[in-house]
């Protein structure tokens, strides 16, 4: 079996219908690109990754009359690896889990998630995500909400058996986040801390983990996760979207340790499939990180089942889903989700406030760290019909950002 041809597909499936109104805080997301690969006894392999990837045509005509097998645990784009376990696995007739190693589960638990929320915002979002099925839930924190009081609209809705896991961003000193990640930590909903500090600081990330009552993740060790596996930097380490060669080596390597893994690939469901069959073999292995539930539509005419808070590990051959060829073809014409006329609010604790011409940066405005500015807000104002929104627009326009009481 060799390889034939290799496609890329760039599509913009739709948002997900509660999405509506906060298009500029989804903004990119809605960018996913299908990998189709086809061989010479007429298989059909399928993968898809977040964002619009690209490779070189020099780079696919070095593949075409290759085996697929050739590029199996390989660290090339997810999305394409995807794409090549799909086609190995359907030549076999085996699942896709089988061509890594001995399946240890059959449902892997998976998280939803979204982009950074005001805490109203974060509080609908999880709580439609406790509708769906799901127990945990992904949430990166940024400059321009305060983490603490999505904390608290957390608290008021989430039901007791259901966790957050917070992505810090690994942007932060140690001054900067130590008391932040402190009291997070003590809140009954918060599960995993993600990235609380700089990479470098591998001293910092063993303090913190000493002293917190929730599991640590690092999630891209600068050194390549071995000498952070031996000075007991994490409890867990991400794999996924850097390589699955990559995601097999430290997922092994980390459960030797006696610690955990996250396996994150985001995009539509043909990724989460891929997640899935990763995720079943790696022997320790807390959750799965995706982005499906953010879509409205799929190529594959639909979602993996979520209950109870997993998803079970496909069967069938290869990633064990089907691609809706009829439906590829027609999201592959839509264009990107068209963003409305807009302004972004940065609300300051203090009093006062900020017009920007989009989301705000929160920190170049305020000269605070990310989390170091208790009550801070923003919001996106689209395009009403005003007169006040299209002064307030042409002046950001003009002038940039600019502050009033």
């Amino acid at each position: 079996m060799k390889i034939t041809d290799i496609e890329l597909f760039h599509i913009n499936p739709r948002l997900a219908a509660g999405n509506a109104g906060h298009e500029v805080r989804f903004a990119g997301i809605d960018t996913q690109t299908v990998y189709r690969v086809t061989t010479d006894n007429g298989i059909v392999g399928y993968g898809d990754q977040r964002g619009h990837v690209s490779i070189a045509n020099d780079e696919i005509d070095a593949m075409i009359g290759r085996s697929p097998a050739d590029f199996l645990a390989s660290d090339l784009a997810v999305g394409f690896v995807g794409a090549i376990y799909d086609v190995v696995g359907k030549h076999l007739e085996v699942p896709a889990y089988k061509l890594i190693g001995p399946k240890v589960r059959d449902r892997v638990p998976v998280a939803a998630w979204t982009r950074p929320a005001a805490p109203e915002d974060f509080a609908a979002e999880l709580q439609r995500a406790v509708q769906e099925g799901y127990h945990l839930f992904k949430m990166h924190t940024c400059a321009h909400h305060c983490v603490f009081e999505q904390t608290r609209a957390a608290e008021d809705v989430l039901p007791d058996y259901f966790r957050i896991h917070y992505d810090f961003n690994h942007n932060r000193k140690r001054n900067e986040v130590i008391y932040i990640v402190h009291e997070i930590a003590a809140s009954s909903v918060v599960g995993v801390i993600e990235d609380p500090l700089v990479p470098e600081d591998l001293e910092g990330w063993r303090l913190v983990r000493s002293q917190l009552s929730v599991p640590v993740l690092m999630h891209a060790p600068r050194l390549q996760a071995g000498p952070e596996i031996l000075g007991g930097c994490a409890d867990l380490f991400m794999l996924g979207e850097m390589g699955i060669g990559t995601s097999i080596k430290r997922g092994y390597a980390a459960s030797l340790a006696n610690l955990s893994t996250v396996v994150q690939i985001t995009g539509g469901t043909l990724s989460k499939a891929m997640a899935m069959h990763l995720s079943a073999v790696i022997p320790n292995v807390s959750h799965s990180t995706n982005l499906d539930d953010q879509y409205e539509e799929d190529v594959t005419g639909g979602r993996l089942e979520v209950a109870d808070g997993s998803t079970p590990v496909p069967e069938g051959p290869g990633l064990g889903i089907d691609v809706d060829e009829a439906l590829l073809q027609s999201i592959a014409t839509r264009p990107a989700t068209e963003l409305p006329r807009h302004v972004g609010i940065l609300h300051l604790p203090a009093g006062g406030r900020w017009h920007t011409p989009t989301i705000p940066d929160a920190i170049s405005l305020t000269g605070f760290p990310e989390g170091n500015l208790r009550g801070i807000r923003s919001s996106v104002w689209n395009d009403d019909g005003s007169a006040e929104f299209s002064r307030i627009y042409d002046r950001v326009q003009s002038e940039g950002a600019f502050r009033d009481t």
